[in-house]
C-alpha cells in the first residue's frame, strides 16, 4: 500500500524501517518542526525526519496540519500511519485516507490514553503494558482496536528502556496489521471505558511516600525530565533508584549510606530507595559511585522535605 507515516521521537523511528522493510511504499513523513536544541539553540530535526531522510523519503514538517493540507492531500496515499508524532487529527485529515489512519499507541488500551503513558504507567507501579494498533478518530485514542499485545515492565525498566521495547513491540505489530488492512481483513473491537493520562514534568522526590513509589517516579521521569532531590543546598537528578528493604528509624529523607560501592542509600516512609545514577545541578550524568568519590554527602544529611515547602 502507499502510506504516509508521521512520527517524531524515537519510539517512532522502528515501526518506520519496519514498514519499509515490509516493502510498504512511504510516500511521505510527517513530523514535527526541527526545534533549538542546546545552549546555543541549534535547529535540530527529529529522530523520525533523520531516518526519513536516510531513506529518501520527502519529508512535510507544518507547525499546523491544516496549514499544509494541500500538501497532504497531494500524496493520494491509501493509508497513513501514526506513532507519537504530537499534533491532533481532524475529520478532514482523516477522510483524506481511503483505507484509513492507523495509530500505534505505547498502552493497553482503553487504560492510558493521551501524550505520556509510558512514564505514567511506571509511575503509577503497573506491572504489564503493551501496543495497541487502533483506527484513529476525532477522539483522544478512543478509536476501534485492530490489534493489542502485552509485555511485563520490569523492576530495572525507566522510561527510557521500556520506550525501547515498546517501539519494537509497536513495529512488528504495525507490519502484522497492514498486513490485515492490505488484505481487508480488519477485525475491530471497540473499547471500553478509559482514562486520558496527564503530561509528566520535572518533579521533587516525595520520600515520605514508600521506596516503591519514590523508586517508580525516578524510573519513570528517566532520562527526561527527570526526578530530582535537595540535600545540603545541592540539587541532585536521578536517573536511577531501586527500592530496597530497609527497617531504620532514621526521618524519610536521610542518608544512611553514603558509600561509594553501595550507592546513595535514602530513607522512605516504609523502605529505602538506593540511588545508582545521578547527575548534580549543572554537571554531567554519572553514576553514583564516582559522585560520592568526589563530593561530601554524608550519613545522617536529610534531603529536603517537599511537604515543608
Amino acid at each position: 500500500m502507499k502510506l504516509v507515516y508521521a512520527g517524531t521521537p524515537e519510539i517512532a523511528v522502528a515501526p518506520l524501517r519496519a514498514i519499509l522493510s515490509a516493502g510498504h511504499e512511504v510516500a511521505a513523513v510527517l513530523t514535527q518542526p526541527d526545534k533549538p536544541q542546546g545552549r546555543k539553540g541549534i535547529l535540530t530535526p527529529s529522530l523520525v525526519k533523520r531516518a526519513a531522510e536516510e531513506a529518501g523519503i520527502p519529508v512535510l514538517q507544518p507547525d499546523k496540519l491544516k496549514n499544509d493540507f494541500a500538501a497532504l492531500a497531494a500524496v493520494k496515499a491509501d493509508c497513513m500511519v501514526t506513532c507519537a508524532y504530537g499534533q491532533i487529527l481532524t475529520r478532514e485529515i482523516l477522510d483524506l485516507f481511503p483505507r484509513g489512519v492507523w495509530n500505534i499507541h505505547a498502552s493497553l488500551l482503553p487504560e492510558y490514553r493521551g501524550a505520556a503513558p509510558i512514564p505514567r504507567v511506571i509511575i503509577d507501579g503497573k506491572k504489564r503494558t503493551g501496543v495497541t494498533i487502533m483506527r484513529t478518530d476525532e477522539g483522544i485514542d478512543t478509536g476501534d482496536m485492530l490489534l493489542c499485545r502485552a509485555l511485563d515492565i520490569l523492576p530495572s525498566d525507566t522510561c527510557g528502556t521500556l520506550s525501547e521495547k515498546l517501539s519494537a513491540l509497536g513495529a512488528a505489530l504495525i507490519v502484522e496489521a497492514l498486513d490485515c488492512i492490505f488484505r481487508g481483513e480488519e477485525k475491530l473491537v471497540k473499547q471500553g471505558e478509559g482514562f486520558v493520562c496527564r503530561k509528566v514534568e520535572r518533579t521533587r522526590v516525595d520520600f515520605s511516600k514508600s521506596a516503591e513509589e519514590a523508586s517508580a517516579l525516578v524510573r519513570g521521569l528517566s532520562p527526561a525530565p527527570l526526578a530530582f532531590g535537595v540535600v545540603n543546598g545541592l540539587t541532585l537528578n536521578f536517573f536511577f533508584a531501586e527500592a530496597v528493604p530497609y527497617a531504620g528509624e532514621e526521618p524519610y529523607g536521610t542518608v544512611v549510606t553514603e558509600n561509594p560501592k553501595e550507592g546513595l542509600l535514602v530513607t522512605c516512609g516504609k523502605g529505602a530507595v538506593r540511588i545508582t545514577e545521578l547527575q548534580p545541578a549543572g554537571g554531567k550524568r554519572m553514576s553514583a559511585r564516582d559522585f560520592l568519590n568526589g563530593r561530601k554527602i554524608t550519613k545522617g544529611m536529610r534531603f529536603e522535605d517537599q511537604s515543608l515547602l
